[in-house]
């Protein structure tokens, strides 16, 4: 393991000396970290930070993903899964019991149930109230992550009504936590290239501070590796830092690279698989309220995130099932996996498997 004497030679000792008392990084030393010309230093720094939080730990949770349209009035350049309406090939909708038909067809009942789509222009809050109803009937104990800010705030535009009005209304009805989804680049000129209709950053970070202080637990996202800067992706961390100092309402943040295919946006210098991993390593590093880092198999892939776990991320996300948006965009990996091979991925790594619910609990055997 690295000393302080290596990493003195790097000019890394003072950021070396802020973690290992742990204290918090400014955003020079952020920057300090993204360019500094030996990415393997970065990682072991991050992988001490989450050795000294979870130990060998590495997390999984039972749940399954359910997209309900791909509808959506957002056109964001970057994305491959929308489409215009309903009547555009590939578009799609379901309804109530579609979404319980396909929660019905899973091996193993979720204990998270996590929904999330397109805004589309026609389905009203009701539509939305009486799926979560009808889900927590059938699933009484399963967690419902439903929904990311920018869903909330495209309802709450279509009923008429506040935000916050529309997060009770969902939380009367069964929801427990939001995604993270939607908040992209909160930078306002990237947000004006890749994503100029939806929800503002300010947005963003009001509807999850909304949720925060209405008991909803959410968790929070970056999409890395498209047109952004690496300032500009250390603004984004740091707003989500100065957030969670606020409400200490996020539960784990979640590192998503941009997948190129079928996107609409020219990426001039695609991300290679050394970026994600530094991009996870400095997120876990600069994220020091934030209890938890992702490594999202879907998006990643199943052997980057199992890397990933060494470079600061501790959560492996979970059985999946199937997955539409990240596979829309180009991902390669299986729609979902079973517990059995999480666990055998995890081991295989030298790490324990440690089942979770979706606030971090540990499942008990």
């Amino acid at each position: 393991m690295p000393d302080r004497q290596y990493y003195t030679r790097l000019g890394l000792e003072t950021i070396f000396d802020k973690v290992e008392a742990g204290e918090r990084l400014s955003l020079e030393d952020g920057e300090t970290l993204f360019t500094c010309p030996d990415p393997l230093a970065i990682g072991e720094l991050a992988h001490r930070v989450r050795t000294r939080l979870h130990d060998d730990a590495a997390f999984y949770v039972a749940n399954q993903h359910v997209n309900y349209t791909n509808v959506c009035v957002n056109a964001c350049t970057f994305c491959a899964y929308q489409r215009e309406d309903d009547t555009q090939p590939g578009a799609f909708r379901l309804d109530t019991q579609e979404i319980l038909a396909k929660l019905e067809s899973s091996p193993s009942a979720p204990r998270e149930i996590h929904i999330v789509g397109g805004c589309h222009p026609r389905l009203p809050l009701s539509y939305f109230e009486a799926t979560l109803a009808a889900l927590r009937a059938r699933w009484p104990n399963a967690v419902l992550k439903c929904f990311t800010a920018v869903e909330i705030a495209h309802f709450a535009r279509l009923e008429n009504i506040s935000t916050r009005q529309t997060l009770e209304r969902l939380k009367a009805v069964g929801l427990n936590m939001l995604p993270g989804g939607g908040a992209e680049i909160f930078d306002p000129q990237i947000r004006q290239q890749v994503c100029p209709r939806k929800s503002n950053a300010e947005e963003w970070l009001r509807i999850h501070r909304e949720a925060h202080e209405l008991g909803i637990k959410t968790n929070c996202t970056m999409l890395f590796g498209h047109i952004e800067t690496l300032a500009q992706r250390l603004d984004h961390l740091d707003r989500l830092r100065r957030l969670q100092d606020e409400t200490g309402g996020f539960v784990c943040f979640i590192p998503l690279p941009f997948l190129t295919e079928n996107s609409k946006l020219e990426i001039p210098n695609p991300l290679t698989g050394l970026d994600e991993l530094r991009t996870i390593a400095v997120s876990r590093l600069m994220l020091d309220n934030v209890p938890h880092i992702k490594a999202y198999w879907v998006m990643l892939t199943v052997k980057q995130a199992q890397a990933a776990l060494f470079w600061g991320a501790d959560d492996f996300d979970g059985t999946v099932v199937e997955e539409k948006i990240g596979h829309e965009a180009g991902a390669t990996s299986r729609q979902g996996l079973t517990r059995q091979e999480l666990n055998a991925m995890i081991t295989g790594c030298g790490l324990r498997p440690v089942e979770r619910d979706s606030y971090f609990n540990p499942i008990q055997p």
